[in-house]
Parts: C-alpha cells; structure tokens; sequence
C-alpha cells in the first residue's frame, strides 16, 4: 500500500520520462541487492530533488534554483511516502506498478534505440542544464559543438532530451546527454572562450611536421658519392727525440725532493697567495721536506683502529684540498708518497647531495679510500651532523677525516727513515676524469711514469735549477700538477701559484706576478689570457719581457688560436714576443702529447692550418682560404714529446694507421704515460693497450700505444694538429662535428648583436 501511495504521489508530479528511467534503474539496483538501502534514498533524493524541493537534505541554492511548477503540489504526496516507508517491508515496496512500468518503458526503449545501457560513467568537461537544451532535428548526426551550446537558449516548454543519470554528489547544472552532446543554460567567458578557440581552423598533429625526417631516418644512409676522400699515403710512426742522458739525474722524484729538502733548504718551492694578491707564505725545500716526513710516519704509526695500523703501504687515501692552499696540499701530497700510501687528489665537496661529488665517491669507493687528509680551516667549512662530524656525502664510503696541520703531526724518531726507493712500476698517484656521460674514472700513474714525465717536461721545455713559474692551473690535477708540483720539485724551482679566487677579482694578477717576480715560465690557459685582455687598461706598467715560455694548456681547442693571437698583438708592446707563446696537447689518459718549442731550443717556427670544415666532417684534411666563412683556423700544438713514438689511428672499429690526409685519433706509446683506469680491466684494455696496425693489419710496434682521446694529424715539419676531442665528437648523418666549434663559433660572434638571451 505504501509504495502505491508512494507511485501516486510520484505520477502527481511532472517528471521527463529520462528521470522516471532512472528511478526505475535505481529500484532495480536496490531490489537485486546492488545497492543499499541508504544509498538508494540518498540517489533518489537527489533525482527528485529539483521536482520535490521539501525533501530533507536537499541543498537550499538547488531547492531556490531549480523550482518547477507543480512542485507544491507534490509536497503532501512526498510526506506522506516518507511516513508510510518505515511500516513496509522492503519486497512489498518494489512490486508496485510504478517499478514493473517503468522499467518495462525503459527497456522497450533502449531496445528501440539500440543503444546500450546507461553506464555509471559521466562526463563533467561542460556545465550544462537540463532544462535549457533543444535537440537537434536529425538525431543521427550529432551537432556542432561550437555552435550548439549558445544557441539553444531557454525555451518556456523545453524538450528535454534523453539524460543520462547523475552521478552521486553532481551539480544538477552538469548534465550530458544520451547522444553525448554537452548542454548549457549559462555561457561563461571561459567557455565561450573555448568555443571561440574550437571554431578556428585546426593545425596538423604534431608528428606530422616530423614524418618526412622520420622516414629518412629509417632509410639506410648511402655515402655521398661526391663526398672528399682522402687521398694521401699511409701514415708512418712518428719518432720524438730521444731522452737526453742527464747527469747527476734522480732516480726518483722523492730522491730529488731528499736532496733539495737537505742540501737547499732555504731554497723557495712555492709561494702562496691570498685573494687580494698578497703573498701569505713561502714554503722552502728544507719546510717541505720536514712536513711531508712528519706526516708520513703519522700516517703509519699513529693512526690506529682496534690497535692496528690504519694504514699499511698501497692503500688509497683522498686529498680534500681547496685551490687557494697549495701549500698543504704540496706537504699531503708528498707526505703520501714518502708513507708509500697512494694520494687520490679530489676536489671539496660542496653540498651533501653535490651531484658532481657523488661520482667522485664512487671512485673513492672503488678505490676503497677510508682517509681523507685536510687541513682545518677546509674541514670547518664541510657539512656537518648534529654530532659535529663531517657528514657522509651521498655517494661516498664511509671516511675518516684527518688534519695535517703543525700541531696534528709527530715528530719521526730518530730510528725512523723513510724509504726512498728508485722510481718503480707501482702507482703512485690517481687523478681523476670526469667522462661526457658524468662518470669519473681514476687513472693511474706509475713511479716510472711520473719520473719519465718530468724527465721529458724538462728537456722539452728547458727547464733548469731555480727558475721561476707562474702557474695559473688548478695545482691538483693535469698541467698544474706537472709543471707546478712534479716537475718544479725535480728542477727544483720556485713556484708562484695564482689562486682562482684571485684571478676572478683581478684578472691581470698573473701578469703582475711574472713582472714582480721576473718569472721565465708562465702556465695558463686561454681564458686567462681572454680575461687579461678584458683588464690590460687598467694597468700599463706591465713587461712580459721576463717570459721565455708562456705555455697555453688548452692550445688544442680551436677557440685558443684567438686569444693567442689578440693577446700577443696587445702586449707585444709590453716586451711579449711571439715565438714565447707555446700552446700545448695533453689528455688525463697520455699526460703530456705535444708542445710547442721555442727557437733557442730547437724547435720549428709556429704552424697555421686554414681547413675546410665541409672536408673535416667527413674525416678529411683539405687546405683552404681565409676568406670563407666555413674555414676552421687551427695552430700547431708543437712536436711530440721527447721519447715518445705517435701514429694517428682511425677513429671507429680496428685501430688502422690513417692517411697523411685523413683525420683519427692521436696514439701515444711511452713510457709517461698513465698506465690504467684503477679497477676497471675492460676499458684499461682498450685504451692503454691499444695495438695500431697497418692496412694489411700487420701491428706497426710490439708494444701498446696509448689513445689520447684527441682528434687530429700530423702536419708539415712533424707539427701535431688537433681538430677536436672524441669525447665531443658528434656523428650527424654519417657527417663528424665537434662540440669544440659550436663553442668557438659562439665565442667569435659578438654576443651583444647575435646572441640573444634566453635563446
């Protein structure tokens, strides 16, 4: 009886047959089981809600908004449904004819239809309202959107279409109908926006625009048939000059340091300076000796863990030293080596999760480093825990970290002597590269090597006793660590070490320097001389005529040969003469490759190459005219280094000898070269043990070469040429470019007219 009372409440109110439909789903839900009871009253409230604005729990702004005529009407009907719910079983409820016809129409109809069953999916991309949308007159093709939604506007006696249901806790305003067409009353800005937007014409899919060159990278790329080949004769291995015999020559690096440190004491080895260009501390041969054997024997013998020795000879220990202290680094460098413990120079980690460090922790984990020497001024300024320990950097092992400074040392015994063995094949130091992909590798460097290596410096650079060198380079690692903490040492020369700190505050500072201290050799790099050049006005009682060598570390970049140029034609007139420039090659892997001599010591006069960088990207060397804007304007790094034996290779597949005209990569075979990447066989194979061979593969040597990593040939009067790095090589359809020139070119532009900021 109650859901009759309840069917005839519901037939006094006018309801579209899309909302009977849908009460009549819902009913069929709640007598199957598939929904609760509490569920259902709540869905059916909000079905009738805009019909039957007093039924509780309506939202008041719908009640207001949403008002149809006759609801007043449906009012009692609606109470007394409400008051006859609780006194009727559930099975009674949903056999009245109400649910049998209305489900029965709803069936008929989307059987009519074909059209499937409503879905509990809706749509909410579009506010829209019932009772505003006309439809269109065919119902098979739907309408245009763009059009449809503003101008169906408010009718007195819409047609309502088909709805589909509501879903729970949706806006009455947020309709879609059957058909899938949004329907809207009220057109806000932003849709009509979005309408104005849709009308306009539309643009090809983005994949489109790159079929073509798809498609063309699918095809298998044919070789130019116009493209240069080279033409020349196969290439022969070039010999450098024999190591001169030196007499009185150390059989070791530390046996030169014993002598300098006890026979020239107050012989100055390094000069430090602070950020204001200051001279804060000269350390003498005598000073350096004595440091570095009180380190030593505290490394052995007072740095203990569960009363054993710390350290026994051959493990690794990290050198954490900033570049403004050249001096403790020097005294921990040396130390180590006297302790024949192996230094593994770093750089100071920055942050905890410093991305650059945590490579750096990978190799000093693979190195199975557990010590780190500082000093205490650059341990004060690492992170630290709340326990006041320097923190754990992500990536790194777990380290101890000791301070070497004065008062942290023991005075050796009288009983204890270190031992100054003659140079060997055991290493002794890792310096480590950073590869184009960000891992870093430690390569490692034999007692012989770096002895032979500042052998072949000396003789190649004419270095004697008591010089003095300007070094600008970070003193840690490359030619900083050859020229200003190896080879000095072995001459026993008096370095000034310029600071980064220094140069980036007074750019001139290093010139300043080889005037006031009338230094003979000066180390830099081309950036150097580029900032120098930005500053030179500022000061002009400056002479260079002290210089016998102004050695370039980078010449091999193409982007040198123009701050060597400008910078001579400025100060020339301030006593630099040309034939002091002396650009240089060098690779982590082969140390020093190539330097250029000046005239006193036998070397050729200075080199130019004008090439076509057409011919280069297909690996050929083509002579052309500096009237062209595609030329690539490269200077000689000089002749190999004494000792040494060069062949270029081709750079892909089997290591076959190139043609006189034909660029590959430079291979050294030496004995100063490095001799490994520490732990890692694979790759130590294939670049320390290299074996170049002819075109009928016969090997050129029974002994490995070394790849150098550098792109280049050799030119007229045995001058080395480089074009480029491998690590920058970039193969774009079978065509080779190097990073190198992109950084030239936009170096040569004049940024104020061609580049654009944020382009």
């Amino acid at each position: 009886m109650a859901a009759e009372r309840g069917g005839c409440a519901l037939e006094a109110v006018p309801l579209p047959p899309e909302v009977r439909e849908s009460l009549a789903e819902l009913e069929l839900e709640l007598s199957e089981g598939d929904i609760t009871q509490k569920g259902y009253e709540k869905k059916r409230a909000k079905l009738l809600a805009r019909y039957i604005p007093l039924i509780q729990g309506v939202d008041p702004s719908l009640q207001a908004e949403n008002r149809v005529p006759g609801s007043s009407q449906a009012t009692a009907a609606v109470s007394k449904q409400q008051k006859s719910r609780s006194t009727n079983s559930r099975d009674e409820r949903f056999r009245s004819d109400v649910h049998t016809e209305a489900v029965q129409a709803a069936l008929a109809k989307y059987k009519e239809r074909k059209m499937p069953m409503p879905s509990k999916r809706r749509s909410v991309l579009v506010h829209s309202s019932v009772e505003t949308y006309t439809p269109p007159e065919n119902h098979s093709a739907p309408p245009d959107v763009t059009t449809g939604l503003v101008e169906h506007l408010y009718h007195e006696r819409p047609q309502v279409a088909s709805v589909r249901g509501v879903p729970r806790g949706y806006n009455s305003s947020i309709l879609e109908t059957a058909d899938g067409v949004p329907v809207n009353s009220r057109v806000s800005s932003k849709i009509q926006q979005l309408l104005n937007t849709l009308k306009r014409p539309k643009r090809p899919p983005l994949k489109e625009f790159f079929v073509d060159d798809f498609e063309e990278l699918l095809e298998v790329q044919q070789p130019d048939p116009n493209q240069p080949k080279p033409e020349g004769n196969q290439m022969n291995v070039l010999k450098g000059e024999p190591l001169g015999v030196v007499t009185n020559w150390p059989p070791s690096l530390l046996a030169a340091l014993q002598r300098w440190g006890t026979t020239q004491p107050k012989a100055p080895c390094l000069t430090a300076l602070d950020t204001t260009g200051k001279a804060i501390y000269t350390l003498t041969y005598g000073k350096l000796w004595s440091r570095s054997l009180k380190l030593a024997y505290t490394l052995l013998n007072k740095l203990t863990t569960k009363n054993e020795p710390l350290l026994k000879p051959g493990d690794r220990v990290a050198l954490v030293f900033p570049n403004s202290d050249p001096v403790m680094f020097m005294v921990a460098f040396y130390g180590c080596l006297l302790a024949e413990l192996i230094p593994v120079p770093i750089e100071v980690p920055l942050t905890r999760k410093d991305a650059g460090s945590q490579q750096i922790g990978f190799l000093l984990g693979s190195c199975g480093v557990t010590l780190a020497l500082t000093t205490d001024a650059c341990q004060k300024g690492l992170p630290k825990a709340q326990t006041g320990e320097v923190v754990t950097f992500k990536g790194w092992p777990r380290l101890i970290w000791f301070v070497i400074d004065g008062k942290h040392l023991a005075k050796p015994t009288k009983d204890w002597h270190p031992q100054v063995r003659d140079a060997s094949a055991e290493i002794a130091y890792i310096e480590y590269k950073t590869s184009k992909e960000g891992s870093t590798v430690g390569i490692t460097v034999s007692h012989a090597s770096m002895l032979a290596h500042c052998h072949a410096l000396t003789q190649a650079c004419g270095y004697s006793e008591a010089e003095t060198l300007t070094n600008v380079l970070d003193f840690k690692r490359d030619a900083g660590l050859w020229h200003g903490v190896l080879t000095s040492v072995m001459n026993r020369m008096h370095v000034i070490s310029i600071p980064y700190a220094l140069m980036k505050v007074n750019p001139l500072s290093w010139i300043q320097k080889v005037c006031s201290y009338k230094a003979r050799v000066a180390v830099v790099k081309s950036r150097d001389m580029h900032w120098s050049l930005l500053a030179q006005r500022d000061q002009r009682d400056v002479s260079l005529s002290s210089l016998r060598m102004l050695i370039v570390a980078d010449g091999a970049n193409p982007w040198s040969i123009s701050s060597c140029d400008a910078f001579l034609n400025v100060f020339q007139s301030r006593g630099l003469r040309p034939e002091v420039i002396c650009p240089c090659a060098s690779s982590s892997e082969a140390l020093t490759v190539a330097i250029r001599r000046p005239p006193e010591l036998g070397g050729p006069p200075p080199g130019k190459a004008v090439l076509s960088m057409n011919c280069l990207s297909f690996g050929v060397i083509r002579v052309d005219t500096e009237e062209k804007l595609s030329v690539l304007t490269v200077q000689d790094v000089g002749q190999i280094m004494p000792g040494a034996n060069v062949c270029v290779v081709k750079v892909d597949g089997t290591p076959y000898l190139c043609k006189a005209d034909e660029v590959g990569e430079i291979c050294v075979n030496s004995g100063a070269t490095g001799i490994a990447y520490f732990g890692l066989l694979g790759i130590t194979k294939n670049v320390f043990e290299a074996i170049p061979v002819t075109a009928a593969g016969v090997p050129v040597s029974d002994q490995p070469f070394t790849r150098t990593g550098l792109l280049g040939f050799v030119g007229p009067d045995c001058l080395v040429f480089v074009v480029g790095k491998l690590d920058g090589l970039m193969t774009v359809s079978g065509r080779r470019h190097n990073a190198d020139d992109v950084v030239a070119t936009a170096l040569a532009v004049e940024p104020m007219k061609f580049v654009y900021r944020g382009r």
